[in-house]
């Protein structure tokens, strides 16, 4: 079933038991408050005759009857009993003598008046004493007005429901079908979106909350999808182009060692020659193994506790030994004196390789200028600023440096592959941890890394 048809069918069917329960309320409420007024009216009519008949002041008895005769209509089947009771008199006699129901004189006798009511038939009667002498007066009529004004309401009720049901029914169906018509839209509008008009978005209407954020939620999702396929684009454009370069020349090498007899150091330098392309294309295949595998959200890597000084200061010994011309400099003044806000959980292995990459960076871009490691930390988080006094990134690129095989503009000069910061972004990004880059051409480039430590890790779970 339909959400539109679904909508219909519970809309329409809750106002229709809305309606029914209304009307069956309604009647219920008239037809108790309807006998209780016809209760009362054939009461008062009993009091009036009470004092018309057995009233012993003339005046009064006359006042009586012409208040009766004026301001009271005769009932339907109306009559007035008045019947003097005697001793050797049972209530059975009266009854079967003027028609009554013997339980209703019975009840007049012990409580002074009552009322009865015998299917549309309402008696009133009240006990009458005048010294010694005993009378009770019975007034009895059909409760025709109560019928005929219940069948009346009947009737407009059902006229009433009926014609609430079809309007009910207009409603529910005119209601579903146009309130998913800015659905509908977005509906039609995302099935002509494709990968050749990508670029396309959805209108975002300002006077529907609810329908302008779904809308904003695509175009959120297409701008990141149009991002993906853009970066898809360029990765595959870059990996071809940077596979492409070694694989040519270990082709030219080989086959211009092959055209003809050669000396064997012209052999040996064309062995040379293919070897390192061989180990280049080696390297670039295994770091976009390691690229994919960091950006894979599967099985999660071991972790453990890990200090990030101690990560920094392997770093530092590692490039030390590799290259001695480097000038790393670790600045221990903001160090937090609790060793506990400068552990993380995480994969000792995969934290190494990304320092790395960010550091050598560092190193590689500053001609060997010194390089500025501090660590510090907050209640939350530890914070490891890497800054170097190097070539800088030109603005309108540092949001792109992070994306594979992307180098900036101004790094011909030095070698590389760019994806060294896609690699460590993504080893950062697996431990919860945030880069944020801050540079200027010709001045340097600053990496700010944060890593929430295990003291903020143990708050949370509490």
């Amino acid at each position: 079933m339909k959400t539109r048809t679904k909508m219909a069918s519970i809309f329409f069917t809750s106002c229709l038991l809305i309606i029914l329960l209304l009307g069956t309320a309604v009647y219920y409420s008239f037809d108790k408050y309807s006998h209780v007024d016809f209760d009362k009216r054939v009461q008062t009519r009993a009091i009036i005759a009470s004092k018309y008949y057995l009233e012993k002041d003339t005046n009064k008895s006359e006042a009586y009857k012409m208040i009766r005769e004026q301001f009271f209509e005769k009932l339907h089947k109306e009559k007035e009993m008045v019947m003097q009771l005697e001793s050797n008199k049972s209530f059975d006699f009266y009854a079967s003598k003027y028609h009554l129901p013997e339980e209703l004189l019975i009840q007049i006798n012990v409580k002074g008046k009552a009322t009865l009511r015998d299917g549309d038939v309402v008696y009133s009667g009240l006990k009458y004493s005048q010294g010694d002498k005993t009378s009770i007066v019975v007034v009895s009529a059909e409760n025709y007005f109560t019928a005929h004004h219940l069948a009346y309401l009947r009737n407009v009720l059902l006229i009433a429901i009926g014609l609430g049901t079809l309007l009910t029914l207009y409603v529910s169906i005119y209601f579903s079908t146009h309130i998913f018509d800015p659905v509908k839209k977005i509906t039609d509008k995302v099935r002509q979106i494709s990968t050749d008009n990508i670029h396309l978005r959805l209108e975002e209407p300002t006077n529907n909350h609810e329908i302008g954020e779904l809308a904003s939620t695509f175009n959120q999702l297409l701008d990141r999808l149009e991002t993906a396929f853009e970066i898809q684009k360029n990765f595959i454009s870059n990996a071809s182009h940077e596979l492409g370069t070694p694989l040519t020349v270990i082709i030219g090498e080989a086959d211009l060692a092959l055209r003809k007899e050669r000396s064997s150091e012209v052999y040996q330098e064309a062995i040379q020659n293919i070897l390192a392309q061989a180990e280049r294309l080696d390297h670039i295949t295994k770091s976009l193994l390691f690229l994919a595998q960091s950006g894979y959200q599967g099985d999660k890597p071991t972790r453990e506790i890990v200090r990030t000084d101690q990560l920094l200061w392997d770093v530092k010994e590692t490039f030390d030994k590799l290259s001695p011309k480097n000038h790393i400099i670790v600045d221990l003044n903001e160090v937090p004196d609790d060793p506990k806000r400068l552990k993380i959980m995480g994969n000792r292995q995969l934290l190494l390789v990304a320092f790395s990459n960010i550091i050598g960076n560092a190193c590689k871009y500053s001609h060997y200028k010194p390089v500025t490691i501090s660590i510090k930390a907050t209640d939350s988080e530890v914070i490891m600023v890497i800054k170097d006094q190097g070539i800088g990134i030109p603005e309108e690129e540092i949001s792109q440096i992070f994306n594979p095989f992307f180098r900036a503009s101004n790094t011909q000069l030095f070698e590389g592959y760019g994806i060294g910061l896609p690699l460590s972004k993504n080893v950062i990004k697996m431990h919860n941890g945030q880069i944020k880059v801050d540079s200027q051409v010709g001045v340097g480039t600053t990496f700010t890394i944060r890593f929430p430590h295990i003291l903020a890790k143990k708050t949370i779970s509490v």
